[in-house]
């Protein structure tokens, strides 16, 4: 392991040890993950106190149910470490409840579903191709197959300021007409700020309930860096694993009784089973560097990052779409530096360099989701490598000569070797914002 973590060290030694096939593949991960640009908004490097918690003697208990009203015996320290997580949950979001159980952000929104609405009752929600989520409606979805989303787009017009935001005016005129039991906002791909009170103004003058699904920016949100969903929002779901610096994992906040008390039912024993309590204390525990000061000033470094890079993007000739970022990513429009450039050639021709990036459709985009005309950008894993602006200026310059070479394999490799040179000087052995 490069990570310099004694702890990972002895742990791939101990898999190698008891399985060479699958202790070699491990090997393999951590070698790229310490020699690549990680720069998927939706991933982040944790720190060695959370990615421990989750490889403890917990993984070996069944704890179903809540605290306090377990269906097994032996759960008295479940009971400690669930409360905590969730007490530090309600103090990081300032909100009544919170449920640490669900095993991903679209389970809490399944969960959600059931607990909220019944087969075929309408929602509202982001175009998807705006940069909605697969859970907010896409038909193979269960949030599409079983129920009726309707759809609420971005400002289409080019010449207005407001260009690819949120259509608020919009947004009311779908929710007036389809008066749905529930509006979701909170998106995969929105790189702008969120008006939630807009969001609540709208629930109540069609008498819907409003969801926060805050996966991407919650980090941004218990820092204060974007604005809080409550006392807006009815009922909030995250992810714990993006901006937040926690375990893949989901979690629910509300400031109702009733509400929480649905959503218990709903996901336990509605979606879910036994909880994966190995990794509710690991949560835990990224609650609480999340609850540190340092935390806070990494966050204000992941969004003057964001800033950086798509400033260095516009320059290189690229269009952010919207016209730039408040928060922690940005949709690239690729198509203004090359009209020919696809967003799955670009993600290719990245990664071959060391640089790990998603293709993603930028609005209204004629391509196909496997193809698309953009990349999707954040820089919450650079920062947490301790990357600040000069070095988000240099990410833009390696990004723009890696996709300027078509896939040349003597330019991939220039660029490679730089990453690499970039890595060694920003190993994985200590994030920035974890505290001591």
């Amino acid at each position: 392991m490069t990570h310099e973590d004694p702890i990972a060290d002895a742990v791939l030694d101990l898999v190698r040890s008891a399985d060479p096939d699958a202790g070699a593949i491990l090997a393999r991960e951590a070698e790229r993950q310490q020699h690549t640009l990680e720069l998927i908004a939706s991933e982040n490097h944790v720190s060695p106190a959370v990615m421990h918690a989750m490889g403890t003697c917990l993984t070996n208990k069944y704890a179903e149910g809540y605290p306090g009203k377990r269906y097994y015996g032996g759960c008295a320290h479940h009971d400690e470490i669930e409360t905590l997580a969730r007490d530090r949950a309600k103090q990081l979001f300032g909100c009544a409840f919170a449920n640490v159980q669900p095993h991903s952000g679209a389970q809490a929104n399944g969960a959600l579903f059931l607990a909220l609405l019944s087969p075929g009752d309408t929602f509202a929600s982001l175009e998807l191709s705006d940069g909605g989520h697969l859970t907010h409606g896409l038909k193979v979805s269960m949030s599409g197959k079983w129920f009726n989303p309707v759809h609420y787009p971005l400002v289409r017009d080019a010449k207005s300021p407001a260009f690819e935001t949120i259509d608020y005016d919009e947004a009311e005129r779908v929710c007036m007409e389809a008066k749905p039991k529930l509006i979701m906002c909170g998106y995969s791909a929105y790189p702008r700020v969120i008006d939630f009170a807009r969001f609540r103004a709208i629930a109540d003058k069609c008498g819907a309930l409003l969801h926060a699904d805050i996966a991407h920016i919650a980090g941004l949100v218990a820092t204060g860096e974007h604005p809080s969903p409550f006392p807006h929002c009815h009922v909030v779901t995250t992810t714990t694993h993006k901006t937040l610096r926690g375990p893949r994992g989901g979690l629910f906040l509300t400031n109702d009784e009733d509400l929480a008390k649905k959503f218990d039912r709903a996901l336990f024993p509605g979606m879910q089973g036994g909880p994966l309590m190995h990794v509710i204390l690991s949560k835990a525990v990224a609650f609480g560097e999340a609850l540190k000061p340092e935390f806070k000033t990494y966050q204000q470094q992941v969004v003057k990052n964001a800033k950086a890079l798509a400033s260095a993007l516009t320059e290189h000739g690229y269009r952010i779409t919207s016209g730039g970022t408040d928060n922690h990513l940005m949709l690239v429009d690729l198509r203004t530096r090359d009209a020919e450039l696809t967003g799955a050639d670009a993600e290719r021709w990245l990664e071959a360099a060391g640089i790990i990036t998603n293709k993603n459709g930028v609005p209204q985009d004629p391509r196909p989701p496997v193809k698309t005309s953009g990349l999707r950008l954040g820089t919450p894993a650079l920062t947490t490598r301790g990357f600040r602006e000069g070095e988000m200026q240099q990410v833009a310059a390696l990004i723009d000569r890696a996709l300027a070479g078509k896939g040349d394999e003597s330019a991939i490799a220039g660029v490679q070797r730089d990453v690499e040179a970039m890595c060694e000087r920003f190993p994985l052995n200590a994030v920035v914002g974890a505290g001591a």
